[in-house]
């Protein structure tokens, strides 16, 4: 992380500013998976006027490479001075507008929720780190089962169409199977295309 010499007055005005916040509603909401998180926009509505109560800014750039996303978020004081996170980068799930956009919102509530010390979705108490015992069952069902692109791109699709990006799809199914997208099993493929379709209802 990069400061600016000083951060004396960012960090009081910052101390002041967590302790009137409150962590944003997680008002996005996926039953199938049984997670809630909060969109972008509802993060930067709770955290604004608190902002700049205490004198506090946010700016997050944008930038990229063609496959990567990179994002850098600058919080700063009306003093001048200033902390800087480190980038965080991400792949775009395809090299379009739609995807570079995706990933840009993923990567800004995830900056921007860490540099202010707030929680933007549910806390799965590591349960993502361990391995799902799902997995274990070795029935026919649950064996490898590659999917390919055109199923992948459905996947995307029913998700878009009840406003989850495909960023999102790849937390909440390495949350719930421990696994990528790709690698999911036919059952559970099923499984998750029923699960945002039940959305729609």
């Amino acid at each position: 992380m990069n400061k600016s010499e000083s951060i004396k007055n960012l960090a009081i005005a910052l101390s002041k500013f967590q302790a009137e916040i409150t962590n944003p509603a997680n008002t996005a909401t996926n039953p199938f998976f049984k997670s809630k998180y909060a969109p972008l926009n509802d993060v930067l509505n709770n955290v604004r006027p608190i902002l700049s109560k205490h004198g506090l800014s946010v700016v997050q750039a944008p930038a990229g490479d063609g496959e990567n996303i990179v994002v850098t978020t600058l919080l700063i004081h009306e003093s001048g001075e200033w902390i800087e996170s480190e980038p965080l980068v991400l792949k775009a799930d395809k090299p379009t507008a739609q995807g570079a956009g995706s990933a840009i919102t993923y990567a800004r509530r995830y900056a921007l929720s860490a540099i202010l010390g707030i929680s933007s979705e549910d806390d799965d108490d590591g349960n993502n780190a361990e391995p799902n015992k799902n997995n274990t069952n070795t029935s026919s069902s649950n064996k490898k089962y590659d999917l390919n692109d055109k199923q992948i791109k459905r996947l995307f699709a029913i998700a878009y169409s009840v406003n989850i990006d495909s960023n999102t799809v790849k937390e909440q199914v390495k949350k719930k199977f421990n696994k990528d997208v790709k690698e999911l099993t036919k059952e559970e493929y099923d499984n998750v295309c029923k699960g945002y379709e039940s959305l729609k209802k």
